[in-house]
């Protein structure tokens, strides 16, 4: 691993050299610091006058492979579309999952995204897929029985043996976790049994809830009252190694038991808005309440693209508009959200640019007309600008993209319609 010199590059508004080496920055001085290091070794340098850095962004929940299911339930209710979905699914194999999350990893790249936390079936395919692209995944076993006393003992022990398989191959790029999909198709047992597993051998625990009005009222129905988070709660599953994906449909008290358990939740906004599951998520009320909320794009099959950049913009502009108040979800912390908040619930010490963090990063060109105006960078970055001003790319210290190319993007791109001709 090469060390990598960024000469003349702007961090949080000043001019600095970025020296990385070993995976992360090892020194960020002022501009013109660089002439006095004693430098040895192989050092590649870029000149980076006029031009940004900002933190990879941290994709806090996504279903990699959709990339390959766009467009396939569209203007569906969300039960009908989930059924569409598992339909799908029944019929794909490890080739699809392999080259649909080598198409996310491309998209991924290319908006500035370095690590995500994925949620999906033959999980080391999209980790193998991963490591290639040189990006950072948070994956691992996921279990769903729809009540099936058989089926839970079966993903039992084919979780054991996917933990096994993954602690003797992995790489420390990437984090091994489990998951179960959500409370109404997975049963009581197997959600006790996964989150013992995950507590068990220090893994963090990733599922979808409370998304829908109708989870919380089938939930309440089906547990003497109870929501899906105060249910949850009462089974012992709330706590720091949990990411919550949704939590859209929440109280004044499940937010009281989030904040209180240490939960992490993670705001879909294009998804829950496309498929009308609700858009009133209580970003001030849970950051108030001292929940650790980050973003995520969802899965393609129902955000349809994987633009972290795009999410932090319709995250602010549907926050600003239900609240009627035009100074909710600040720019600083819509970042943080996209970053330093979602490396917290991964336990990875990136998503900022200091010295001694993880070198994730991308250079933004600025050089267009979307920067011409004098207001502040994120303003211009994140409502203004296309993710097509990401020019670079860098991830645990390498280069994943170079000036907007990507090695391999055309075999992946031939490979994935081969894929989808043997499934359409």
């Amino acid at each position: 691993m090469g060390a990598i010199l960024l000469k003349n590059i702007t961090v949080d508004d000043s001019c600095r050299d970025i020296l990385i080496e070993r995976g992360i920055f090892s020194r960020i001085e002022p501009a013109g610091s660089c002439a006095h290091w004693n430098l040895a070794g192989d050092v590649e340098m870029m000149q980076c006058a006029g031009k940004v850095a900002v933190p990879g962004f941290i994709n806090m929940h996504t279903h990699s492979p959709m990339t390959l299911m766009r467009g396939v339930g569209e203007d569906m209710k969300f039960h009908e579309w989930l059924a569409r979905i598992w339909d799908i699914e029944s019929n794909i194999d490890k080739d699809f999952v392999y080259w649909g999350t080598k198409v996310a990893c491309l998209e991924m790249i290319k908006t500035g995204t370095t690590t995500f936390n994925d949620h999906y079936w033959h999980h080391p395919e999209s980790y193998r897929a991963a490591n290639e692209m040189g990006l950072r995944i948070a994956t691992g076993y996921e279990v769903m029985d729809k009540d099936d006393p058989a089926e839970a003992e079966r993903q039992k022990e084919q979780c054991v043996r996917m933990y096994d398989r993954a602690m003797a191959e992995w790489s420390g790029n990437s984090k091994y976790q489990v998951a179960f999909h959500a409370i109404y198709s997975v049963s009581e047992e197997l959600m006790l049994w996964i989150s013992n597993f995950a507590r068990q051998h220090g893994l963090n625990l990733h599922i979808h809830l409370s998304e829908t009005r109708k989870e919380v009222e089938d939930c309440m129905a089906l547990h003497g009252g109870l929501t899906p988070v105060e249910y949850l709660d009462s089974l012992g599953i709330l706590g720091p190694d949990l990411i919550c994906a949704h939590t859209l449909w929440v109280s004044d008290h499940d937010i009281e038991l989030l904040a209180s358990r240490g939960v992490h939740c993670v705001h879909n906004i294009n998804s829950n808005t496309k498929l009308a599951s609700g858009y009133r998520f209580r970003y001030n009320e849970m950051r108030d309440a001292g929940i650790n909320i980050c973003l995520g794009t969802d899965g393609c099959a129902s955000s349809n693209n994987l633009d972290m950049l795009e999410t932090m913009k319709t995250s602010a502009l549907f926050q600003k508009s239900w609240r009627d108040d035009p100074t909710a979800m600040p720019l600083p912390e819509l970042l943080d959200c996209a970053t330093v908040n979602a490396a917290k619930a991964l336990k990875l010490n990136t998503g900022k640019i200091e010295e001694g963090a993880i070198a994730d990063l991308s250079i933004v060109d600025t050089d267009n007309s979307f920067f011409l105006s004098p207001a502040p960078f994120l303003a211009n970055f994140i409502y203004s600008a296309h993710s097509n001003c990401i020019e670079s790319v860098i991830c645990n210290g390498e280069f994943v993209m170079r000036n907007r190319e990507i090695k391999g993007e055309k075999e992946i791109l031939e490979q994935a319609r081969k894929v989808l001709s043997k499934i359409s």
